[in-house]
Parts: C-alpha cells; sequence; structure tokens
C-alpha cells in the first residue's frame, strides 16, 4: 500500500538525467539532475508546469530572459514556451505538470 521511492536520492550528477517518479492521468512528477555546466536543452512543456530547486543553482531560459534559481525556490511557467536549463552548480530539481 504504501512505498517509499528513492529515484530522486540516488539521481546521479552525470551530464542530464531525467526520471519520471509520478505519472498518472491528472499529474506528472519529473525528476532531473545536472551536473555542473550541463545543459538541459531548449524544449517545450505540453502543460503549465511547476518547477522547485531541491539542489543547487540553475539558470533557467524562457522568453529572452534568464532566471537564477537555488535551492528551494519555486518558479512556474506556462505551457509550450521554449525553455531550457543551465546548472551553475551540480543541481536538482522537480518538474510538475
Amino acid at each position: 500500500m504504501y512505498q517509499i521511492n528513492n529515484t530522486i536520492k540516488l539521481q546521479n550528477y552525470n551530464g542530464l538525467q531525467v526520471s519520471k517518479v509520478v505519472k498518472t492521468e491528472v499529474l506528472e512528477i519529473i525528476s532531473i539532475s545536472l551536473e555542473k555546466e550541463a545543459i538541459f536543452p531548449e524544449h517545450t512543456s505540453p502543460t503549465d508546469a511547476q518547477l522547485v530547486v531541491l539542489e543547487g543553482d540553475i539558470s533557467f531560459h524562457i522568453n529572452n530572459e534568464t532566471h537564477q534559481l537555488v535551492a528551494q525556490q519555486h518558479f512556474n511557467f506556462p505551457k509550450e514556451m521554449k525553455h531550457s536549463v543551465v546548472a551553475n552548480a551540480n543541481s536538482k530539481f522537480l518538474i510538475i505538470r
């Protein structure tokens, strides 16, 4: 009935690592780890999304703007807008959509 999942904890800093933690009909949680200086290339989200930084320091590029985000910060962004992420330090964050 109850289950502990260590996906986020065990996710390595090795370039870009992406793991789906939860996927239901109404919710998706994706865990992403980026090694320092690694890039999550430009892409879009099919739905409005929430980004929660767990560890590290990232630069989030969207709409010709850069937002620097650090551990324990939250950022929301709209669907279908091109965006990319650069790690300024080893970083882990969640995408909730």
